[in-house]
């Protein structure tokens, strides 16, 4: 095995690698099959008992596209149409009449709504200028503005709202906990959701059609909230009666410990006026404790120790349903203070050991101060130290009241929230007057950008449709695993048969190269979080087809050179040397097809492409390097005579 050592590394790295990121898959198919074993209580009772150990490695494992797991494919229209009516100044009868003309020819043609406007108008008042209707200081539309730029500043506002409306969607879908869901836009004005797992269609489309509301709201107040934490922890302490109790709820050892970031950094954020500096208003310790796995609550939440602390407590991702519903009992709710509600932060401060993003649970008014419609602009602005900020600016009214709210809560917290997730809370530092305000404390330009795209959803909302839905049941989805695993099973049974029957003993190898390869593929979708989908089982089944093709012509090559009356050995290397061009040729050209078909294609297109890079890379890896590896094992040091048909 001399001069194989790298060789061998690398095989035995990537195939431990690849087994590492399959393993949660096979322990959730074993999970499966045992909950598929059980009924009433007794599965009620498992689920209860490994209710952790299932989300984990549900999480974790390999992602199963819609057709496979079964759930909804949702299409949605953004109603660009109504957006313009709103963006317009002094509609009169005139305006609406093409407008509706041009909704109707949109839909006809299926272009874009802004487009045909524009040209209905031009058609029917060709010395008329559109600005009379779209006058905005901002935009630089005023009333000598021509046709062309009165074009550009609505097809701007339709594309940033469809953005908007892409980016609301993915936040709402996100935390309803989809596994892999994808969000694409498509065309002028529809945006395309696929869902896999999905059992409930009715509670997703609400979800998806509710309108974003952005508001302005007074967290809890910290020391009520935290005896109120105390109390509900207590409620669900399990009775101890007549048995050692042990150790105090606070001081026993937590199940699972949270990893988290500096706390103090993550919401370190403060309010002040826009033309003065802030400084960090929010400290938050990480001194916790939890109580042990008895206490149903505390197996899934660590709550925060008593103090000034606006956080109720930290749940991690994939204990959110859990603990909801542990919070959602009448008894309680009635234990948390008067007028305060419970909201997730929206941007996770950590993980546990077990790499899940852990999110702060959250003490809020349910008394909105400020409506997102007070927001008329916000933008990225970098302070004096090059610190990004939020720039907000309000309408008179919205101004009036915040200046109103701020002079009379002047160091408490207060927080922005859009469809009851906090994206963001700070300390009020003084009254703001003017409806100019700025968030300062950030983390980076990004999170400025997230909150900005926050505030503009909330100013300016664009009516979203369901215009096609399309449900797949888990029956379907069932059918389609079996079926995939049937055309991929029997796909590499008659290879591996040809290749035997054709290749003798050289194809023995080749087929435990196949087996690998599928291996290799399934692992390398899975570290890349990939979904697997039915073309792509579909892409596998080819894949399997084109893995021995390199096989094929090393053979054939080696082959040849043995007729001319080389010995085994050196027919091997030249045979692998002089088939290696045709071989990177063939798979480098369809790899890029791959490329192409992933960076442009949607849905199915797309999980074809994944499997079929993937199966490339893994057929180039297993038919260079481990069949040599075996070759040479078996000549240079077993001294064996491999056929090569």
């Amino acid at each position: 095995m001399q001069g194989n050592g790298f060789k061998i590394f690398i095989t035995v790295f990537f195939v431990v690698l690849c087994g590492w990121y399959l393993y949660p898959s096979v322990q959730n198919l074993i999970i499966n099959q045992k909950m598929n074993n059980l009924e009433g209580e007794a599965l009620e009772e498992y689920r209860q008992e490994n209710y952790a150990r299932i989300q984990e490695v549900k999480q974790q494992s390999l992602n199963l596209g819609l057709d496979l797991l079964g759930g909804m494919h949702v299409t949605m229209e953004v109603q660009v149409g109504t957006l313009i009516g709103e963006l317009a100044q002094d509609r009169d009868d005139t305006f609406n009449e093409v407008l509706r003309d041009a909704r109707e020819r949109a839909l006809a043609n299926q272009t874009s709504v802004v487009n045909a406007f524009l040209d209905i108008f031009e058609e029917r008042y060709p010395d008329a200028r559109l600005s009379r209707y779209f006058r905005n200081e901002e935009a630089e539309i005023t009333r000598r503005s021509t046709n062309d730029e009165v074009r550009e500043y609505l097809t701007q506002q339709a594309d940033e709202a469809i953005v908007r409306a892409i980016e609301i969607i993915r936040s709402r879908v996100d935390r309803y906990g989809v596994t892999e869901p994808s969000i694409q836009r498509q065309g002028e004005r529809r945006i395309v959701v696929e869902l896999p797992g999905i059992d409930d269609p009715e509670r997703i489309r609400e979800l998806l059609e509710g309108t974003a509301q952005l508001e302005f709201r007074l967290m809890s107040d910290p020391t009520q909230l935290s005896q109120a934490a105390q109390r509900i922890v207590d409620y669900y302490e399990p009775d101890t009666t007549g048995q050692d109790a042990g150790a105090a709820p606070s001081e026993a050892e937590p199940t699972d410990q949270l990893a988290t970031q500096d706390q103090q950094d993550q919401q370190g954020t403060a309010l002040v006026e826009a033309d003065t500096m802030g400084e960090s208003g929010t400290a938050l310790t990480d001194d916790q404790a939890s109580a042990g796995p008895t206490n149903p609550l505390l197996d899934v939440m660590q709550p925060m120790p008593r103090g000034q602390s606006v956080v109720f407590g930290n749940v991690a991702a994939q204990d959110t349903a859990r603990v909801n519903e542990l919070l959602a009992d009448p008894e309680v709710q009635e234990l948390l203070p008067s007028g305060v509600e419970l909201m997730y932060g929206a941007n996770p401060i950590g993980t546990t050991e077990g790499g899940q993003e852990v999110f702060e649970l959250l003490g809020v008014s349910d008394e909105v101060e400020l409506s997102g419609e007070a927001v008329t602009d916000a933008s990225v602005q970098f302070s004096r130290t090059n610190q990004p900020e939020v720039n907000i600016t309000m309408n008179s009214d919205g101004a009036r009241i915040w200046a109103r709210v701020t002079g009379a809560n002047v160091g408490e917290f207060i927080s922005i929230a859009l469809d009851g997730v906090i994206y963001n809370y700070a300390t009020v530092e003084e009254r703001i007057a003017g409806g100019r305000t700025r968030i300062s404390g950030l983390e980076s330009r990004a999170e400025a950008q997230d909150i900005v795209t926050i505030l503009k959803s909330g100013a300016l909302p664009a009516p979203v449709d369901i215009v096609g839905e399309r449900t797949v049941g888990p029956s379907l989805g069932e059918a389609s695993i079996q079926a995939g695993l049937v055309s991929v099973t029997v796909g590499l049974l008659l290879v591996a048969l040809f290749m035997i029957f054709y290749y003798r003993t050289a194809g023995i190898v080749a087929d435990i190269a196949l087996s690998l390869n599928v291996i290799l593929i399934l692992g390398i979708l899975a570290g890349f979080k990939a979904t697997l989908t039915l073309p792509g089982i579909a892409g596998i089944v080819l894949t399997i087809g084109m893995a021995v093709d390199a096989n094929v012509l090393i053979f054939d090559r080696i082959r040849e050179e043995q007729n001319t009356g080389k010995t085994l050995k050196a027919s091997i290397n030249a045979g692998y040397e002089m088939a290696l061009s045709a071989i990177l040729d063939a798979n480098i050209t369809t790899f890029f097809v791959g490329a192409i078909l992933y960076s442009f294609g949607v849905g199915p297109i797309q999980g074809f492409a994944v499997t079929l890079m993937a199966g490339i890379l893994s057929s180039l890896f297993t038919a260079i390097i481990v069949t040599r590896i075996i070759f040479d094992y078996a000549v240079s040091e077993r001294q064996m005579s491999v056929n090569y048909g």
